[in-house]
C-alpha cells in the first residue's frame, strides 16, 4: 500500500515535483524536504539571497466578532492567549500562543488585525484542534473561519528585491507590517515576517493561483525554492522555536524564554491583566521566575547533538539537568548549535554541561539566542 496515498498535497505539489524536489511525510502533508541543491546550499542561499518556501501546510483562519466589531474580536481571542490583542495597531501582526488551564502551550501562532476581524495563522499539525479550541471557548461570540489559501514564504535580504519586481511598494513595509496587494493581478495579503531570522515575507494566495505567483517569484535570479530541511536549519540559528519539539502543553511560556511575547496590559496589574487559561502559574513564572528554561547551546567538537539528547551536570553523566529539544548542525554558525530547557541553576551563558551522544557524554557550552544576528526590517 503507497503511504503517501493519505496525505495531504499543498496546491504547489506539482510545482515541487517539477523542481526536483524530494517529497516527505509532515503534518500530515507531503512536503518538500529538498531540491537537488540540497539542504546546506538552500539554507546558505536563503541567508545570502532570497528562498521561497512553501508554507500552505499552515492554517489560515478569520476571527470575525458576530456583532461586526474588532474589539469584540480582540477581546474574545485574549482570553484565549496572553497577548495584547486589543492594543494590536490595524495592519499590524504579532506573535502569540494558545495556552491550556496548567499554563502549557497548546500551539503557538501569529495574529494581525485586518480591517474588523483577525487574521490568524497557526500550525499545522494543530489547526483542526485550534479551530475546534476556538469554537468552543469563543464560537458563542465570533465566527471562525478557516480558509482554502495557499501560503509562500520568502525570505532573506534580497527577499524585498524580489518581491518588488511584482509590487513596488512592498519595500515601505516594516517588521510586522500586514498590507493587501496583487501580485501579477492576483490578489494577496502579505505580512513582512518569517522564521528564518532574516527579512522577509509571507503571501497568503488563493489557492488556484499559487503557482502562478511562485513561479513568477522563482523567475527572478536571486530567489531559489527551499525545502523543510534547510527552513529547520535556518529557524534553530534564529533560536526561533519549533512546536511539537520546543514548546508544547509540558512548557510554559516563560519557562520557553517567549516573556517578551506577553505584553504589559495582559501581566499583573495591567489594563487587563490575567483572564487567559493557565494565568496564575504563567504571572506568577513572570513575577518570580521559573524553575527552568529554554537555552542556546553550542556543543564542542563537530558532532550534532539532536532532540532528545539528555544533558547532564557532570562529564561522568549522574546528574540529569535536562534535555535537548532542537538541534543539528548550524550552516551560518559553521558548527553544531542546539536548545534545550535546563535549571535556571545552569542556565546562564557561558555554562558548561554535557550532553549525552551515542553513550558519551560531550560538553556544551550554554550560548546566548539567536546563533545569528536577525536582519528583520525595523
Amino acid at each position: 500500500m503507497d503511504d503517501t496515498a493519505a496525505l495531504k498535497k499543498t496546491p504547489l505539489h506539482a510545482l515541487h515535483l517539477s523542481l526536483g524536489a524530494r517529497m516527505v511525510p509532515f503534518a500530515g502533508y507531503e512536503m518538500p524536504v529538498q531540491y537537488p541543491a540540497g539542504v546546506l546550499k538552500e539554507h546558505l542561499q536563503t541567508r545570502a539571497g532570497a528562498g521561497l518556501f512553501d508554507v500552505s501546510h499552515m492554517g489560515q483562519v478569520v476571527v470575525r466578532a458576530k456583532s461586526g466589531r474588532y474589539e469584540d474580536a480582540a477581546l474574545a481571542f485574549e482570553s484565549l492567549v496572553p497577548v495584547d490583542i486589543l492594543g494590536l495597531a490595524e495592519g499590524r501582526q504579532r506573535y502569540g500562543f494558545f495556552t491550556d488551564e496548567n499554563g502549557g502551550i497548546l500551539d503557538d501562532l501569529m495574529i494581525t488585525h485586518l480591517d474588523d476581524h483577525l487574521f490568524v495563522v497557526v500550525n499545522a499539525a494543530c489547526k483542526e484542534a485550534d479551530v475546534a479550541h476556538m469554537q468552543k471557548h469563543i464560537g458563542d461570540r465570533c465566527d471562525i473561519t478557516l480558509l482554502d489559501r495557499a501560503l509562500v514564504a520568502l525570505q532573506g535580504p534580497r527577499a524585498v528585491n524580489v518581491l518588488a519586481e511584482l509590487w513596488a511598494d512592498v519595500a515601505a513595509m516594516k517588521f510586522m507590517d500586514v498590507r493587501h496587494c496583487r501580485l501579477h493581478d492576483i490578489s494577496c495579503l502579505v505580512s513582512r515576517s518569517g522564521y528564518s531570522g532574516e527579512d522577509g515575507f509571507e503571501i497568503s494566495v488563493p489557492a488556484n493561483k499559487a503557482e502562478d505567483v511562485a513561479r513568477r517569484l522563482l523567475e527572478h535570479p536571486d530567489a531559489q525554492p527551499i525545502g523543510l530541511g534547510a527552513r529547520d536549519s535556518l529557524r534553530l540559528e534564529a533560536g526561533l522555536c519549533l512546536h511539537g519539539n520546543d514548546i508544547d502543553t509540558t512548557t510554559t511560556p516563560v519557562e520557553a524564554a517567549l516573556e517578551w511575547a506577553m505584553q504589559k496590559a495582559r501581566r499583573t496589574g495591567g489594563a487587563r491583566g490575567g483572564a487567559f487559561p493557565g494565568a496564575a502559574r504563567i504571572l506568577g513564572e513572570l513575577d518570580n521566575g521559573a524553575a527552568r528554561r529554554r537555552v542556546g547551546l553550542k556543543p564542542e567538537g563537530k558532532a550534532p547533538v539532536r532532540g532528545h539528547s539528555k544533558l547532564y551536570a557532570d562529564a561522568e553523566g549522574k546528574t540529569e539537568i535536562g534535555e535537548v529539544t532542537s538541534g543539528g548542525f548550524g550552516p551560518s554558525v559553521e558548527g553544531p548549535i542546539a536548545m534545550g530547557y535546563v535549571p535556571v541553576s545552569h542556565a546562564s551563558v557561558g555554562t558548561q554541561i554535557y550532553a549525552e551522544v551515542r553513550g558519551k557524554y560531550l560538553p556544551a557550552t550554554v550560548a546566548a539566542l539567536p546563533f545569528i544576528t536577525p536582519t528583520y526590517k525595523r
